[in-house]
């Protein structure tokens, strides 16, 4: 097990209070995209949550599973970010489109974002049978989709092309985020989407 104690102390004064089971999803949400899935254990998780194993065994029945719901918690936080793009830029699919590239920029700069969630998990999770790999199935499927809802809706005559450009933008940029720090490649995600979104497009005016 990587995770350090006094990192495990520091997130347990984080969470301290609440639910078991809210402190128990929080810190593994945590632990799991810090170090990755299989560098954590239960125990570390049971401690930095101030609980205990049998607890955890309560609420989650196994890691598989508490992977799983981790993992549908970053799905919903994501979704969110788009329910407030819309709400941000109500019927101006173009605007909502800007914003949301806008807000990966941002999310790719982070210096303390890891990546993807769901791509790490992926590539840790190579079995096709694992519950947290319909988890990240689903949601790729639905990001991507949705993505080539509002690139129709913004007037792209090839809606469907741009969405997966642009979604492979962003996969790559994430994975080189990691390998090459936000300073790399990816620092050009922005200029970059925003160039493929005006290909597609017709000009306005």
């Amino acid at each position: 097990m990587s995770t350090k104690p006094a990192e495990i102390a520091e997130l347990a004064v984080e969470r301290a209070g609440g639910r078991p089971r809210d402190r128990i999803l929080s810190v593994a949400r945590d632990l799991f995209y810090r170090h990755g899935i299989r560098a954590v254990g239960f125990e570390a998780i049971a401690e930095a949550a101030g609980t205990n194993k049998m607890t955890l065994y309560r609420h989650f029945p196994s890691k598989d599973e508490l992977v799983a719901e981790c993992l549908r918690q970053f799905a919903t936080k994501a979704d969110a970010l788009w329910d407030h793009i819309e709400t941000a830029h109500p019927d101006d699919p173009r605007a909502q489109l800007a914003a949301w590239v806008a807000a990966m920029g941002e999310h790719l700069a982070n210096a303390d974002e890891r990546g993807c969630a769901m791509c790490n998990a992926a590539v840790e999770l190579p079995d096709k049978s694992h519950p947290a790999r319909r988890v990240i199935e689903a949601f790729k499927t639905a990001q991507r989709d949705r993505l080539a809802r509002l690139c129709a809706a913004a007037g792209a005559s090839r809606a469907d092309l741009l969405a997966d450009e642009l979604f492979l933008l962003l996969e790559g940029a994430r994975v080189s985020v990691q390998s090459m720090g936000p300073e790399g490649p990816a620092a050009g995600f922005v200029r970059t989407a925003e160039a493929t979104i005006s290909d597609h497009l017709p000009r306005v005016g």
